[in-house]
């Protein structure tokens, strides 16, 4: 088959896009991928189609890109698109209308995503919410597969499309146990992703500053400026080591030199049923996962034993999260292994490439 992935909003090497899903087409289909503002090149057997695009607001990318990106797959001519952000939606019932199969990938829980969204009116963001879930449910309804990262996206999605899966953002085996051998300096931290306010970071900066000579690694871009210096008036700043946005291969090898990675999110709706991917590559790598206290979080890390859920809005149960593994090195020794093992048994991306590649080759059928 001829599969063509689309993308207005992520970069071109995007984890799950294009390290995990489209690679692992590649594997058995002739697999494109199209960006926006990226550059052109062939990488793991897939073709990426790098268009440029100038756009100056979020509106304008919602046009300016999408149309763009439409005029590229018509181009391009696949069998099967596949959908990665919901203002590609838009796009979703022309390429039905000539005859294209359609999957549209649910990374997100879109009307709780926009309800933190601190960039929309808040007398308005409710109205926003209700309208974009409206929208994508018509459009859902249409298409022939919906993927879903979570398992609440899923039962969003059933009701109304009975051919939902569920495709986890689970590590890749190969990237597991890199720590092997290696000794760590129990003093570290990290959190690698973007940094956005609702990440919580500023609770782990206040609690850091209580701790004696621990450092916490912080890999991503801020989302704001203004951000950014809210953080670094803080005491706990000197703790901070800044990265700046790393590539995957700098990010294993900063996970090596760490005990344990954060997670701890604040409690918005769309996080309390999300599973971030950092979660489970923390694990892969033979980290503790100190993270937010929502029930789904620790049923995956109390339950399996791999970290300390805490309040992500409490800096004293995050010191003393922190404090518990510096104080019992036996025990990080034993969360590190248990993390890899449930990796290993259950969390991993050879699990969900045999459900995608089932997929596919249903709907090419």
């Amino acid at each position: 088959m001829k599969i063509c992935h689309l993308t207005s909003v992520h970069k071109q090497h995007d984890v799950r896009i294009f390290v995990k899903e489209c690679s692992s087409l590649a594997k058995c289909h002739e697999t494109h991928l199209i960006v926006v503002n990226g550059y052109n090149e062939i990488k793991n057997n897939v073709t990426i189609h790098s268009l440029e695009v100038n756009y100056s607001s979020r509106i304008k990318r919602f046009t300016k890109a999408v149309n763009e990106i439409y005029k590229k797959s018509i181009e391009l001519n696949a069998d099967i698109y596949h959908l990665h952000d919901p203002e590609l939606l838009r796009i979703a019932r022309k390429l039905k209308k000539k005859g294209k199969k359609i999957i549209y990938d649910a990374h997100e829980d879109l009307p709780r995503q926009i309800l933190s969204k601190p960039y929309i009116n808040k007398n308005l963001i409710k109205l926003f919410s209700f309208f974009a879930e409206k929208y994508e449910k018509k459009i859902a309804k249409k298409v022939d597969a919906i993927i879903s990262a979570t398992p609440h996206i899923s039962k969003r999605f059933k009701l109304i499309n009975s051919n939902t899966l569920i495709i986890n953002n689970y590590p890749l085996l190969e990237e597991i146990e890199i720590k092997k051998n290696k000794k760590t300096k129990t003093k570290n931290l990290c959190y690698i992703g973007g940094i956005t306010k609702i990440r919580g970071l500023s609770y782990v900066i206040d609690a850091i500053s209580q701790i004696k000579e621990i450092n916490l690694f912080l890999a991503g871009e801020f989302s704001s400026v203004k951000f950014k210096k809210e953080l670094q008036i803080k005491k706990g700043w000197e703790k901070v080591t800044e990265l700046g946005f790393i590539a995957r291969p700098e990010a294993q090898k900063i996970k090596t030199e760490c005990f344990a990675g954060i997670v701890t999110f604040l409690g918005e709706e769309n996080h309390k049923n999300a599973q971030p991917n950092k979660i489970f590559e923390y694990m892969s790598s033979g980290l503790c996962v100190i993270g937010s206290n929502f029930p789904l979080w620790k049923e995956i890390i109390e339950g399996n034993q791999v970290g300390i859920c805490v309040d992500p809005e409490n800096p004293n149960e995050i010191i003393n999260a922190i404090r518990k593994l510096i104080e019992n090195p036996k025990l990080v020794e034993k969360m590190s292994k248990n993390g890899i093992n449930a990796v290993k048994k259950i969390y991993n991306w050879n699990i969900e490439e045999k459900k995608l590649l089932e997929l596919y080759n249903k709907l090419g059928v």
